[in-house]
């Protein structure tokens, strides 16, 4: 096409360009040019042949209720990894997929955007990571711990035990549950191999969203109800 597209540039809008710039820097990306005032900031970085826009303007032009996500590829995970780390931002695993069968990750950026980013080389069997699966797994579990925190509700203590029977003097902070209808409480690492070895386990909650929640709203819905009323008004 004689008239097509010669270049495309992202705009991401942020709360602080500054802030937001440093940790792209940690990808590779470098400013070649900033300017604006108080009210509206701009940063121009490149990496490559790759361009971003961060635009900090007050009152922001485009409003977005959910956070973006960005997708990276790196050329090494593990130093982007080691990078990343060594400058304060959280990094987790998440395994090796096909788009990326050097390894992907998972962090977010000063905004709460969430960057993802993967290696298109792949790394033979050996080399990948082991806790890769596992950390992704773990931060599940680590999540639902935090929602038990806020609401609260858990035992004092791990109802799992150990190999042998023996007491876990670990808090309880995890309830799993099976198909089966059984329930129980347990640390994070002995959650964690319940999920593993036993069938059927999976992570509960404790919000009261679930089928109980569900029923009673559909028996207190205007149908049910009106149908309820029409029933006491019939004649005996």
């Amino acid at each position: 096409m004689p008239n097509g597209v010669q270049a495309q540039v992202p705009v991401l809008y942020v709360a602080d360009a500054d802030a937001a710039r440093r940790f792209y820097e940690v990808f590779g990306y470098a400013e070649l040019r900033t300017g604006g005032d108080g009210e509206s900031r701009w940063s121009y970085l490149q990496c490559g042949e790759l361009t971003l826009l961060l635009a900090a303007i007050t009152p922001r032009l485009v409003t977005v209720e959910l956070p973006l996500l960005i997708y990276l590829y790196v050329d090494d995970l593990t130093a982007t990894i080691d990078r990343l780390t060594a400058a304060g931002y959280a990094v987790e695993r998440s395994g090796y997929p096909e788009h990326a069968p050097g390894g992907e990750c998972r962090t977010t950026d000063p905004d709460g955007n969430v960057v993802l980013f993967g290696q298109r080389r792949a790394v033979p069997e050996q080399a990948r990571s082991p806790a890769a699966d596992k950390e992704v797994r773990f931060s599940l579990i680590r999540e639902a711990a935090e929602r038990v925190r806020q609401h609260g509700g858990a035992p004092a203590r791990c109802q799992i035990g150990g190999p042998r029977g023996e007491a876990c003097p670990e808090p309880a902070e995890v309830k799993l549950a099976d198909s089966w209808g059984d329930t129980v409480w347990g640390c994070l690492a002995h959650a964690d191999e319940a999920l593993l070895n036993a069938r059927g386990a999976f992570l509960a909650t404790e919000d009261g969203q679930g089928l109980g929640a569900f029923l009673r709203n559909r028996q207190a819905s205007p149908t049910a109800r009106t149908g309820a009323a029409r029933r006491q008004r019939r004649p005996s």
